[in-house]
């Protein structure tokens, strides 16, 4: 049962929303995090080299704070930011999936934990632009008209 839930498409369209709303109040509050992601699915650019890339476990923590923290950006799709990386503190622009975040910490305490599977969503669709685009498609033969006048 709990499988059948962490791979449903509902829920995790909803964790990923979670996760948004739960970063944007971080941000907002000015409270630096730290976020434990899976590495596999995080892009860096300019991509980082080797030496420092073989460094990094497949679960790996990052911590958003000074500059790291300001350079944060948030969108649908994830979470970026700036992070300087290596003795050399090469620097990347990092960006994270939504999902990939596993675990979003605070002061050494997990404040959401992540166990949801990203999906491939079939077309999601607001059900009131549906409402709209079916009204529409009732409208648009006049003989439909003579329904809605009684």
């Amino acid at each position: 049962m709990l499988q059948k839930l962490l791979n449903d498409e509902d829920f995790s369209y909803e964790m990923k929303r979670h996760i948004k709303e739960v970063l944007e109040i971080l941000l907002s509050k000015g409270i630096n995090f730290s976020i434990l992601t899976n590495i596999s699915e995080i892009g860096f650019e300019p991509e980082l080299p080797q030496e420092i890339r073989t460094t990094f476990k497949p679960i790996t923590m990052f911590v958003l704070a000074g500059y790291t923290f300001e350079s944060c950006i948030v969108d649908d799709w994830g979470l970026s930011f700036e992070a300087g990386f290596g003795n050399e503190n090469y620097g990347s622009l990092v960006s994270v999936p939504m999902l990939s975040i596993l675990q979003i910490i605070v002061d050494e305490t997990p404040i959401l934990i992540n166990l949801s599977v990203e999906i491939v969503p079939k077309k999601r669709v607001d059900k009131s632009e549906g409402v709209k685009r079916s009204m529409e498609a009732l409208l648009s033969n006049p003989e439909n008209e003579k329904l809605l006048k009684k």
